[in-house]
């Protein structure tokens, strides 16, 4: 079997050389759109309805315009794959220097990890409910080995099982729906809940970021396609395949929650109110989670890997390593999940919401600086130098815009640490995020805009198609 043809993916963070390139361009609608089709979306999405008090309709509708905003940002990320080749953390010490990135990559790794043990917890939950013999302990160390095989073999077999989720869970999930209808609604189905402004925004931004999330690792899985294929095919797949992919399991979670019982754990109530296709979905969701929650282990390797490869700059990292450290991420996290079970998942969405605070101006840098101060075109071999090459160790108009970027956020936060005035007298909503991208954009353009590098500086160049 050729090294192109190896079922184990051979790359880590290393650049992926157009001889290794492959793949449709369409795959990436398959793999966002399977990969969001899960519990946790699904439990995300009840919220609108269970904490922020919202009825049908408008909770819906907040669905729906927080996933088509943040739907942008995510998917501008994941254009920029195919044209740079490496991993997205990777592509951020172009934009504030080797040691600079070390800030963003680690965030990355926690939340990326924290998404991993939130999910084998939930793979847990759900093997205890279809089989209530086997304790939930022992579905989280099952969901592990599951996610973590798939994470080893990597790029491939990831795309390959979200083809078929999508066709699979897309399909179960569109049934389950019509079950619940056809079932028959409880009597104030209709009219639990109603409109807020403050419940609103907390479910425009809950979805939003549920976008911006995947920021940090998105391109990572589209790096392995042709340049050729473009910006705008890549932004389009991506888009359609997220947005499109998450609306649908965060308005089931909805519809969930007004038709259960009160006080019901959702994915209960998901059993409880799809009549004869209650035990079949958990199944299928079982498997979707133990499926996509690879795509978290994978991100926070590759993290991993470029916090190390950053002070050793001569080390080129091989399939083993990624293995390696995949078996060691796993067992640790499993081990953390089995002692937390009980009240993690209550605590997972304000632990991603905190660490968004600092991962908005990110997003925002990123962006400006890819697609308006250098189009796209990068040094190479000054991402990978040890000393930050061109780039530098630090970027000093990039960390200023970054630091920006968070103190502007801090009035109108609502997280476990700090809930801004703002947000207090918005009734607890979080526009942090709205904030954050508005006004780190414009500072990190204004203070960058001088740095674009002339051609003659970029020795080992890439160049966005």
């Amino acid at each position: 079997m050729s090294a192109d043809q190896s079922v184990v993916e051979k790359h880590t963070i290393g650049y992926v050389p157009p001889e290794d390139r492959h793949g449709k361009v369409r795959d990436l609608f398959t793999l966002w759109f399977g990969t969001n089709i899960a519990p946790l979306p699904v439990v995300t999405g009840a919220a609108g309805v269970t904490v922020f008090g919202l009825d049908l309709f408008w909770c819906v509708v907040a669905i729906v315009v927080g996933h088509l905003v943040g739907g942008i940002f995510m998917a501008l990320h994941s254009a920029q794959g195919p044209q740079m080749g490496i991993p997205q953390m990777i592509q951020s010490r172009g934009q504030f220097g080797s040691y600079g990135a070390l800030i963003v990559v680690v965030i990355a790794a926690v939340m990326y990890l924290a998404f991993f043990a939130s999910n084998i917890v939930l793979a847990g939950q759900s093997l205890h409910g279809i089989a209530d013999p086997v304790p939930v302990s022992t579905g989280i160390i099952l969901g592990a080995l599951g996610s973590g095989l798939i994470c080893v073999i990597g790029y491939r077999f990831i795309h390959a099982l979200n083809k078929i989720a999508t066709w699979v869970l897309g399909v179960g999930i569109v049934l389950a729906i019509g079950a619940i209808f056809v079932s028959g609604l409880p009597g104030d189905f209709w009219s639990r809940g109603g409109y807020t402004t403050a419940g609103f925004l907390a479910t425009v931004s809950l979805a939003a970021l549920w976008q911006i999330a995947f920021a940090p690792y998105v391109s990572d899985y589209s790096r392995y396609l042709p340049a050729e294929v473009g910006v705008r095919a890549t932004f389009n797949a991506t888009y359609l395949g997220c947005t499109l992919g998450s609306i649908l399991p965060f308005a089931f979670g909805a519809v969930v929650a007004l038709a259960m019982v009160p006080g019901t754990d959702v994915m209960t109530g998901v059993r409880d109110t799809t009549g004869s296709l209650g035990t079949p979905l958990l199944v299928l969701f079982l498997l979707s989670v133990i499926s996509h929650n690879a795509l978290n282990l994978y991100g926070t390797v590759l993290s991993m890997i470029t916090c190390v490869q950053t002070f050793v700059a001569r080390w080129i990292p091989t399939a083993r390593t990624r293995v390696v450290l995949s078996a060691v991420v796993m067992a640790a996290a499993a081990y953390f999940a089995i002692g937390v079970s009980g009240d993690f998942i209550s605590h997972f969405v304000d632990i991603v919401l905190a660490l968004l605070v600092v991962l908005v101006p990110w997003t925002a840098i990123n962006l400006i600086d890819f697609y308006l101060i250098h189009r796209g075109n990068y040094d190479l071999d000054s991402i990978f130098a040890a000393d930050g090459g061109i780039y530098g160790r630090f970027n000093p108009q990039a960390i200023t815009a970054y630091v920006i970027g968070i103190l502007v956020q801090i009035p109108f936060m609502n997280t476990p640490l700090y809930q801004g005035p703002i947000s207090d007298n918005l009734g607890g909503a979080d526009l942090s995020w709205i904030i954050g991208l508005v006004a780190t954009g414009p500072v990190y353009y204004l203070l960058a805009r001088g740095r674009k590098l002339a051609p003659s500086e970029l020795t080992g160049a890439v160049t966005a198609a």
